[in-house]
């Protein structure tokens, strides 16, 4: 290996890293907003099951980003320094604002921008992305459709129960739908960084004729995503939390269920989609369940807003990194 396909490694193991921080709050939001562990539990707990999600995935996710969305011989070390530049730049940038977007479509709006300045339209595989594209809007409404059906046979199975035995059965049940959602957070996203260290290696010549993951790699970004989310990104813990909608424990354990529902359809079916918008979606399923006000409607336009601007921001910015590394 050469310097600069270690450097690109790290750099991938970096947003690996960035990306747990970054979706840490998607993990952990609910159980926290809800009390029934403290930050500091919240994320070991998150983080543990993020890496043992590598005993129960495929790596079905991982091929469709290294092959399903861009021409794989168009990729080269220049393509992956720019797509993860895009995907870095733009998750720092939401993060400092506090908005939950995808980092998965970051790293593919990366992806794409840098092969497109490099080889134009032709070398973007349509199929892969459109159904990438498509799940942008399906993911988030599925969660909030199994957001809100756990939710509704939830409140009528309990509906004559105290509020105190309720209370005192969904923060054991919170444990286990925390653990459920961060196995498929696991499973999907640290699959996409997978998937572009295995290009970079095939690229290079250093996986033979066939495109594959090397082992190491999958534990590699296991580990990196693992550490990511034992570091929190707080902001965004805050808005998902508490401003789409007020939790108690009931309500975690059926938007945690109802996104990990979709993240284990998703991730079997090898679609990269985003733990982001599938959780939001469940939570706003679930704050419906009381009352369409219960909902923070202004703030879910704005996280709205900033999915749809995910992947041509980050596109942009990987564009005009590949053109100034290209030139060196």
């Amino acid at each position: 290996m050469t310097i600069e396909i270690f450097f690109l490694i790290a750099l991938a193991l970096s947003f690996d890293f960035l990306n747990g921080f970054h979706d840490s709050a998607n993990s952990i939001a609910t159980i926290v907003s809800t009390r029934v562990l403290s930050p500091r539990l919240a994320v070991i707990w998150a983080a543990f099951f993020n890496f043992a999600a590598f005993l129960f995935f495929g790596l079905h996710v991982a091929n469709t980003i290294g092959k399903g969305i861009v021409d794989i011989n168009v990729i080269d070390k220049a393509v992956i320094f720019g797509a993860l530049t895009g995907a870095c730049g733009w998750n720092i940038i939401t993060w400092y604002f506090g908005l939950p977007t995808s980092s998965s479509h970051a790293l593919i709006g990366g992806i794409i921008g840098a092969a497109l300045v490099k080889a134009g339209p032709k070398s973007l595989v349509l199929s892969g992305i459109a159904k990438t594209v498509t799940f942008i809007f399906v993911s988030p409404v599925l969660g909030l459709i199994l957001g809100l059906g756990i939710g509704i046979a939830v409140y009528w199975l309990f509906r004559k129960s105290s509020p105190f035995k309720v209370d005192h059965i969904f923060r054991k049940g919170q444990l286990v739908s925390a653990a459920l959602y961060s196995l498929g957070h696991g499973g999907n996203d640290a699959q996409k960084t997978m998937g572009i260290i295995a290009s970079l290696l095939f690229s290079a010549g250093l996986l033979g004729k066939t495109f594959y993951i090397p082992l190491w790699v999958v534990i590699a970004c296991y580990v990196a995503i693992s550490f990511g989310t034992m570091f929190g990104g707080w902001r965004i813990v805050k808005t998902m939390g508490q401003k789409v909608a007020k939790l108690k424990p009931v309500d975690g354990f059926c938007a945690e269920l109802g996104a990990a529902a979709t993240l284990f359809f998703s991730t079997a079916f090898g679609i990269p989609v985003s733990t982001t918008h599938t959780i939001t979606g469940s939570i706003m399923g679930v704050g419906s369940v009381k009352r369409l006000s219960a909902v923070h409607w202004g703030m879910a336009g704005t996280i709205i807003w900033a999915w749809i601007l995910t992947i041509p921001f980050s596109a942009a910015i990987s564009a005009l990194a590949y053109l100034i590394v290209s030139r060196f």
